[in-house]
């Protein structure tokens, strides 16, 4: 996956062959927001460009603009799934969150 990043917001980029240009979308908040541009400069403006018309529309509405990540996560997940992460944390001298904190950041790690 092909992303950007600018003041903590993240966009997916794709390239559209039909319309021949790159297109962008913000990850991690409910708006749907996208821009495009015919080179990566172009899109890399029009991505903060995007980011700050979301920025300024949300302070014009008075409400307070949807951060990517709280911190907060609830999962779901098998009991005897979660037994094992237990066990595999307690092992390893962590509690739980600690020990998920480390498997999501290894997850999430960029490819390559």
């Amino acid at each position: 996956m092909n992303t950007m990043t600018y003041k903590a917001y993240t966009a997916r980029v794709e390239y559209d062959e039909r319309d021949d240009i790159f297109v962008g979308r913000i990850l991690g908040i409910r708006n749907i927001i996208s821009f495009h541009g015919e080179t990566v400069a172009e899109l890399r403006a029009e991505f903060e460009l995007a980011v700050k018309d979301y920025l300024a529309d949300c302070k014009q509405q008075g409400v307070a603009p949807e951060k990517p990540a709280s911190g907060k996560l609830l999962l779901r997940v098998p009991p005897e799934v979660h037994g094992r992460a237990l066990v595999a944390a307690q092992a390893a001298g962590k509690s739980l969150n600690q020990w998920a904190t480390e498997a999501l950041q290894h997850a999430a790690q960029p490819c390559g």
